[in-house]
């Protein structure tokens, strides 16, 4: 519905970058142009009464269908689809062509979910419009495409193992204080190796312990958690 919020968006060097190197391409459409009358209406009030207005089934559909190849994966952004994961992003940046659907209002009319393929939720959460979790999508699948990032900048990220990415540090040394940990200057690689996996165990059980339940420990792990 709000096509011009894109505006900066695309403008942001990584999507240029993406852009210009012609490892994607990306089309705002505007579902009102799919709209019949002077007055493009693309709501209207529900049925069984209730609060807000709901995304017609007509021109959300004749959008579908106008950009809709063989080859494409139509996703709805709407919070009752399932939770967005980095196994999505990976899983989603080999797709030929992805179609998303940005909801507002109260939501689409439920028989629009029937010409989709996915329906996804960026959280538990509730925005005004479906135009951020778009672009939340779609920066998180362009940054794994081949030539956009360095492959080892990514591989060691949160969720690429199921934990979250070990503590960073860079300069100064010292700040008000606080030191950045000694292992870390020590040249030994093996050993920093070993800190950094302990630390992204550490983090992951205190901030996400349902990524911590999953995780595949080895036998001395094990043994110093259950220390």
């Amino acid at each position: 519905m709000f096509p011009e919020i894109f505006r900066g968006f695309l403008q942001f060097p990584m999507i240029l970058r993406c852009i210009d190197k012609g490892i994607a391409s990306i089309e705002v459409r505007d579902i009102k142009d799919y709209a019949d009358g002077s007055f493009r209406h693309i709501d209207e009030s529900p049925y069984g009464g209730g609060a807000g207005m709901i995304l017609r089934c007509e021109p959300v559909v004749r959008a579908i269908r106008d950009v809709r190849r063989e080859n494409s994966t139509v996703i709805a952004m709407a919070p009752i689809g399932t939770v967005f994961t980095q196994k999505d992003a990976l899983e989603l940046k080999d797709a030929e062509d992805i179609i998303l659907l940005a909801g507002h209002y109260e939501g689409f009319d439920a028989r629009i979910y029937d010409y989709c393929d996915r329906i996804i939720s960026m959280g538990d959460f509730i925005l005004s419009s479906g135009e951020l979790p778009c672009m939340a999508l779609i920066d998180s699948v362009i940054r794994l495409k081949e030539g956009i990032i360095r492959n080892e900048s990514t591989q060691d990220e949160s969720f690429m193992n199921g934990l979250l990415e070990y503590p960073q540090y860079t300069r100064p040394y010292e700040f008000e204080g606080k030191k950045v940990p000694d292992i870390l200057l020590s040249g030994n690689h093996e050993k920093i190796r070993e800190y950094r996996r302990m630390q992204s165990l550490l983090l992951t059980k205190k901030n996400r312990p349902d990524l911590f339940e999953k995780a595949e420990l080895s036998e001395s792990e094990k043994a110093l958690f259950e220390e």
